[in-house]
């Protein structure tokens, strides 16, 4: 019976320190030293929340820049890939739509290759950035519908390449909802 007893005061012991007090800490220390990142990254504009910095979002027409595909429907909550291997049939097909439909709206020759950051959703299906190159390509499709010069969109984009972490880890990259938040906001609506 005291082997009991003990076992179920441990037990509780330690659900409280696991369960309660090292969650406490952990999310305190995270508010007073990583306050922004620990509430999300969040994008405000206009006193609103727009977004995280963190997440993508669909954005559609030809006025913004687009982001990668999503396998999730760019959905937090089903996140994820599709978990099609490189010899599925559905795959290629989805694409060759992806990238047909790319050269479509950027008046592209049928040779020409498409990043395949915008043809291939992302492990998550909801990373935020695309590659310089992409969006780059999409200048002149978003200069056009903005009435815009090529050269502004051209600086717009150049302002928002993020170079790899520290210098040297992971690629060049651009912020889509950023990028698309800075043209909302430039004088080439």
């Amino acid at each position: 019976m005291k082997l009991i007893i003990q076992s179920i005061m441990l037990t509780i012991v330690l659900t409280v320190l696991t369960g309660v007090v090292y969650p406490l800490v952990v999310t305190g220390i995270a508010q007073v030293a990583f306050k922004d990142q620990a509430n999300g990254s969040l994008i405000e504009k206009n006193g609103q929340v727009v977004g995280s910095e963190f997440l993508a979002q669909q954005f559609t027409g030809e006025k913004y820049f687009w982001p990668r595909p999503s396998a999730g429907g760019y959905a937090t909550v089903p996140s994820g890939a599709s978990n099609k291997g490189p010899t599925s049939v559905d795959l290629q097909k989805a694409v060759d739509a992806r990238a047909s439909a790319f050269r479509t709206a950027h008046k592209l020759a049928a040779d020409v290759p498409v990043p395949a950051d915008m043809v291939y959703a992302s492990g998550s299906g909801l990373d935020p950035h695309i590659s310089p190159e992409s969006a780059r390509i999409q200048i002149a499709r978003v200069a056009a519908s903005r009435k815009a010069s090529v050269d502004q969109i051209k600086a717009l984009v150049e302002k928002f390449v993020e170079p790899p972490q520290w210098g040297f880890l992971g690629e060049a990259r651009v912020n889509v909802l950023k990028l698309n938040l800075a043209l909302d906001a430039s004088p080439a609506k």
